[in-house]
């Protein structure tokens, strides 16, 4: 289908999704939002993806935050449905079989935040800014940053961070465990494509596995998290990627891992 507010593309296994609202430095509004979800539907159904890759088109923002023309425009209900398509749609990421590396590339700000927050990694540009400032409009965080933040850097921090709606630099969210790595503005894309690429060799039936043993973990106490790695590990073995991976091992050769999800 063509999209308006945002670019989707797929190669050598790799799927990008480009926040494309440029004037609004991207912001997340509900036409954007619906856009981003058939998306996401189409990685999920096609086989050859292997990575997602999330940025923001231009060089000023990844995403700025949710639409404040229509949030303005919200009474509580309105509000709530708002908040509700929002956090659905970010909501995916954690729960689509493979894994999604955000690339920060500006401002991440209020549901820019929340979205990168959503992926399994983050890279980072030098020049990418983070924050929850919701308060400074008398709201809070809709789409999620309450809890994946605290999740990630420990509740005082994050209490902080949402408090007083302060931002943050790319090198703060890498010190807080935000980001995995910063890097030079005009490299970014390159050092997210060299890792995507490395991951997209990789078997779609393990790596669905491994995210979905640690995903699912977080949410439980430890000896539930093993159970989880344990019933994925056994599933892994009954895939045609580990007889491969394993023969190729003996063979002293590189596997070629041609498994599907709907084979294995």
């Amino acid at each position: 289908m063509a999209y308006e507010n945002i670019d989707f593309e797929i190669k050598d296994g790799i799927a990008t999704i480009t926040f494309n609202r440029p004037k609004a430095l991207n912001a997340l509004n509900r036409a954007l939002l619906d856009e981003f979800t058939t998306a996401v539907d189409q990685v999920e159904m096609d086989e050859t993806v292997r990575v997602l890759v999330l940025t923001g088109s231009g060089d000023k923002a990844f995403v700025a935050g949710a639409d404040i023309t229509e949030i303005n425009q919200l009474g509580p209900l309105g509000g709530k449905y708002f908040a509700r398509r929002g956090l659905e749609a970010i909501n995916r990421l954690p729960q689509i079989p493979v894994p999604v590396i955000a690339a920060v590339n500006g401002y991440a700000l209020g549901g820019g935040t929340e979205m990168a927050l959503a992926c399994d990694f983050i890279y980072a540009a030098e020049s990418a800014t983070f924050g929850l400032p919701e308060i400074n409009l008398g709201i809070i965080p809709g789409f999620g940053g309450t809890q994946r933040l605290s999740r990630l850097i420990g509740p005082n921090m994050a209490r902080e961070m949402i408090y007083t709606g302060k931002m943050i630099d790319a090198a703060e969210a890498f010190r807080l465990g935000i980001v995995n790595r910063v890097c030079p503005p005009d490299q970014l894309m390159a050092d997210v494509s060299k890792t995507a690429a490395a991951i997209a060799t990789k078997g779609r039936v393990s790596l669905r596995a491994a995210k979905q043993a640690i995903t699912n973990g977080l949410n439980v106490d430890l000896a539930s998290g093993l159970a989880l790695e344990n019933d994925a590990f056994a599933l892994c073995l009954a895939s045609a990627d580990a007889r491969e991976g394993t023969s190729a091992f003996l063979e002293k050769r590189k596997p070629e891992f041609k498994g599907t999800l709907a084979d294995d």
